[in-house]
């Protein structure tokens, strides 16, 4: 199966896709990359393109993010997303029997990664800066490809709203640790930038 057909049935037709996916054997470094990596490879290049390039204007005011620093967020970006991918793979794999499952971590990572679909696909909207809001948005879809995504991790269908929960509660401290330590990272290489001699 194609990476696009992938997204196509994972978006579109998630309750029937979910049940090919629970039959494939893939493994991690397959799932992360040859799917999670190249979508989340779209997303960095767009929102490179769109902050160093294009820039956010506001109050006449228009910002751009210098090339070097967009390039080492564009690498932290698709780096982070991997790092998110797996982790959240180790949460679901970790709280399944909490909610009467049986752990899985090839089953989790799968729910990981393919949950995150539409987040991943939705970062190109970030090649317009403005736009990049939708990109948030569309990971609320992720959180129901991820309620059916659970009953793989063979949980009573009854505990899957709270299994969901407290998965999306747990990825949401760890996503928020991240996003300050690559924004620091990022931040720090602006200041690096921002104070070197010109040339």
């Amino acid at each position: 199966m194609t990476i696009v057909q992938r997204i196509k049935g994972i978006c579109l037709k998630p309750k029937e896709e979910w049940q090919i996916i629970a039959a494939e054997t893939t493994s991690t470094a397959d799932l992360l990359k040859k799917y999670v990596a190249p979508l989340a490879a779209i997303g960095a290049a767009a929102g490179f393109i769109g902050m160093s390039f294009i820039g956010v204007s506001a109050f006449g005011v228009s910002v751009r993010v210098p090339l070097v620093t967009g390039l080492v967020g564009a690498v932290i970006g698709i780096v982070a997303a991997l790092v998110e991918v797996y982790v959240l793979g180790l949460i679901i794999d970790a709280l399944a029997p909490k909610f009467g499952g049986e752990k899985n971590s090839s089953q989790a990572l799968k729910i990981a990664a393919y949950s995150f679909t539409p987040a991943l696909v939705a970062g190109v909207l970030r090649i317009i800066p403005t736009l990049g809001i939708l990109a948030g948005l569309a990971s609320l879809y992720g959180v129901y490809l991820l309620y059916l995504g659970l009953p793989l991790m063979k949980s009573p269908p009854e505990k899957t709203v709270s299994y969901t929960l407290v998965v999306v509660a747990c990825a949401i401290g760890v996503f928020l640790v991240l996003g300050l330590v690559t924004g620091a990272i990022i931040g720090a290489g602006t200041v690096a930038t921002v104070g070197l001699p010109p040339h």
